[in-house]
């Protein structure tokens, strides 16, 4: 008699975001957002729905996502392999920017690494260089001030 054993299913980011990004033009971090990156050239700009949207469905700081971006890869100018977060030491890979946006926001939400940590934690785990949360927090202040 043969068995069939089965193996948990693990859905992607990409899977558990059903629907696609809402349209946020009328939202007023949109405008912080995009100017910020619009200002700096970076190709980051073509993502700020993506990034807010991300954001929202995880319940991050707006802001944190496109700071890491900003320090990682002056928000895309640096990015290789659509990798604009210099994620797993700019090792991995990613099909797009956005693909990128939504897997690092889907790991720092629920990865046991990031889970319920404070902004300076997360920052430190991600990268423990001392001066690498001061950089990213200053970036978040650059967006828009703490509300």
């Amino acid at each position: 008699m043969f068995g069939m054993a089965s193996l948990p299913v693990v859905l992607s980011p990409q899977q558990i975001h059903r629907a696609p990004a809402p349209d946020y033009r009328l939202d007023p971090r949109y405008n912080a957002l995009h100017q910020f990156f619009d200002k700096g050239g970076c190709p980051a700009s073509r993502y700020t729905d993506e990034f807010l949207d991300v954001a929202d469905t995880y319940t991050l700081d707006w802001r944190l996502l496109p700071s890491i971006s900003y320090v990682e890869s002056t928000g895309g100018k640096a990015g290789r392999n659509n990798n604009i977060f210099g994620w797993d030491s700019g090792r991995a890979q990613f099909s797009t920017p956005a693909a990128g946006i939504y897997t690092v926001g889907y790991r720092l939400a629920h990865s046991g690494l990031y889970r319920d940590k404070s902004l300076d934690k997360v920052l430190a785990t991600y990268n423990p260089d001392i001066s690498y949360g001061r950089k990213v927090k200053s970036v978040m202040r650059r967006i828009a001030p703490v509300q």
